[in-house]
């Protein structure tokens, strides 16, 4: 859900706010004169790029991948 404020109405009511976003994980679109300037959105942890995705758990290499390629395994047009 998408509720619409004024900076003003923002302003006055921002802890309020605060609660709503964090509660009920909506989106408050801030405006100014009627153009949306800002969202206000509930927060999301940073994903950590070096954890392993269970996916991936128990993959193997079939090649080495730092072996080089033979001029027959690359794609022809970039021989």
């Amino acid at each position: 859900m998408k509720a619409l404020q004024s900076v003003y109405e923002a302003k006055a009511r921002f802890s309020s706010l605060l609660n709503e976003v964090r509660e009920k994980k909506c989106t408050i679109v801030i405006c100014r004169h009627g153009v949306p300037v800002a969202d206000l959105v509930p927060h999301q942890a940073a994903r950590n790029p070096f954890r392993v995705r269970e996916s991936l758990v128990g993959a193997k290499y079939l090649c080495d991948p730092t072996a080089p390629l033979e001029k027959d395994d690359w794609p022809e047009a970039l021989r």
